[in-house]
């Protein structure tokens, strides 16, 4: 059987970061090349706001009565970003680790104010997740994204959120060798204005068909959608079996093409009252959903919103 990410045993759902990278850049001013918010570990200012930026988020996961399940800076801490920013295999280990130690030590407070903590290990796709990029086989996606796994495995993850994927091949690497390494996989596709993957499937194909590569014995204990708004997202929900296999919504904050916020150079936040109602529908449509949060341009003003709405749609279920 594939690793598992428990469910809380009181079905309390686990909320989650919003968009750290344009948080970090478009609102407290911090540069980073090629995206790789990695490299602020190594900028002590910088590492003061993210522990504030964290501690704001905690503050409203406590309010809300959920659990929290945080990831750090290491979207692109994979080989082929980090030689781009300079950073050997040997640093890219060592920058891991330390991102995992300073999610655990900024949560720590927070043991006896929320119910459960868990640290998720973030990876993003080897090329450029709004692009279409060289394709990917499964075995060459498998082999590239095994090093960054490892290291989770080591740190002792809770998870991994595969973010941003765009095509079948890639997830389906990623889910062998997480599988391979013995931790659950939440496999979290992004969509385009036409409410499908770059490389052209359809969710539901998308999800689908990585579960049918996978097998029983690989598949990701669960698929989710990020770094696209509901108006992307939700015309993509199309009905079958399929949705079950649902676990995660981290929506962007603001209704835009993503291509158009990235060029903006300053944070759109969107509604987040709106948002959060969004979110609210949604998790009464997936009961199975329980790891919620946000993306670019959000913080913890919309999981102010987002937070409580989940909670009463989960009220509403019992």
């Amino acid at each position: 059987m594939p690793p598992v990410f428990a469910p809380h045993p009181d079905g309390l759902p686990w909320f989650t970061e919003g968009g750290t990278e344009t948080e970090l850049m478009f609102r407290h001013g911090f540069e980073f090349d090629h995206f790789c918010a990695f490299t602020l570990l190594d900028n002590p200012k910088a590492m003061q706001v993210a522990n504030d930026m964290y501690r704001r988020l905690l503050d409203q996961i406590a309010i809300a009565g959920g659990c929290a399940l945080l990831g750090g800076l290491d979207y692109r801490a994979s080989a082929d970003w980090g030689a781009l920013v300079g950073y050997s295999d040997a640093a890219l280990e060592d920058i891991q680790l330390r991102n995992i130690a300073f999610l655990r030590e900024l949560s720590a407070p927070y043991a006896d104010q929320i119910p459960e903590i868990r640290i998720a290990g973030i990876l993003g796709p080897r090329g450029d997740a709004y692009a279409l990029n060289r394709t990917l086989t499964e075995d060459e996606a498998g082999a590239y994204h095994t090093q960054q796994i490892a290291i989770c495995a080591r740190a002792g993850v809770d998870l991994i959120w595969a973010a941003t994927i765009n095509n079948v091949p890639e997830a389906v690497g990623i889910s062998r060798a997480a599988a391979q390494a013995g931790i659950p996989v939440n496999v979290s596709f992004t969509l385009t204005a036409d409410h499908r993957l770059h490389a052209g499937p359809s969710l539901a194909e998308a999800v689908t068909a990585t579960d049918a590569a996978c097998g029983s014995n690989a598949r990701p204990d669960s698929f989710g959608i990020n770094c696209s708004h509901p108006l992307e997202f939700e015309p993509a929900l199309e009905s079958g079996d399929w949705q079950s296999r649902l676990r995660s919504f981290r929506p962007n904050a603001a209704a835009m093409n993503k291509i158009a916020l990235c060029s903006l150079n300053h944070l759109e936040e969107g509604d987040p009252e709106d948002l959060g109602r969004q979110m609210g529908a949604l998790a009464r449509r997936f009961p199975q959903a329980d790891i919620w949060g946000g993306c670019c341009g959000s913080w913890d003003k919309h999981l102010a919103q987002i937070a409580p709405a989940v909670m009463a749609a989960r009220r509403q279920q019992v």
